[in-house]
């Protein structure tokens, strides 16, 4: 089996994987990193969006192998080892930006990219296009919308940290 290379979340990790392996399968079952989610099998829902170079991919679209070398985080690395939430967690958990939270990680590390990309002053339609590769079946939106906005705002004059 190849052996790849890579950071995730600020750690180096070296391991073995066979070649049909998806980075999300890496993540959940050899790394443990169980907040990046499986939902659709298909790359429709957006619950795998992980950060890779410090942009947005849908970790079941890509191979690990893809990954050698690469920085990647996951919403583990985020707020690692009881450090405060940052600030799109803590707008998703002030403005009720989730009910069941299976898609949350995806939703909040598309979020955090798109911040990343268009600044930090977002209108709803702005949010509700850079958010059409994630799917919420419990919601409206309405509360994702807003959470995005208000995580936006607080990013302002911060390190945008996409990339451990």
């Amino acid at each position: 089996m190849p052996k790849i290379t890579l950071t995730v979340n600020g750690r180096a990790v070296s391991t073995e994987v066979e070649g049909r392996t998806l980075l999300v399968e890496l993540l959940r079952e050899n790394l443990r990193l169980t907040g990046t989610h499986v939902g659709c099998d298909t790359s429709q829902c957006g619950c795998c969006v992980v950060h890779v170079n410090g942009k947005a991919v849908k970790a079941c679209t890509m191979l690990a192998l893809q990954a050698e070398g690469a920085r990647v985080v996951t919403i583990e690395g985020l707020a690692p080892d009881g450090a405060p939430l940052h600030p799109m967690q803590e707008a998703f958990r002030q403005n009720h930006g989730l009910q069941c939270g299976f898609c949350t990680p995806g939703m909040i590390m598309t979020a955090i990219d798109l911040v990343n990309r268009e600044g930090n002053d977002l209108d709803d339609s702005t949010i509700r296009e850079g958010l059409e590769g994630n799917l919420c079946r419990c919601t409206g939106y309405q509360n994702i919308v807003k959470s995005i906005a208000a995580g936006a705002r607080a990013m302002k004059g911060k390190k945008r940290p996409a990339a451990a």
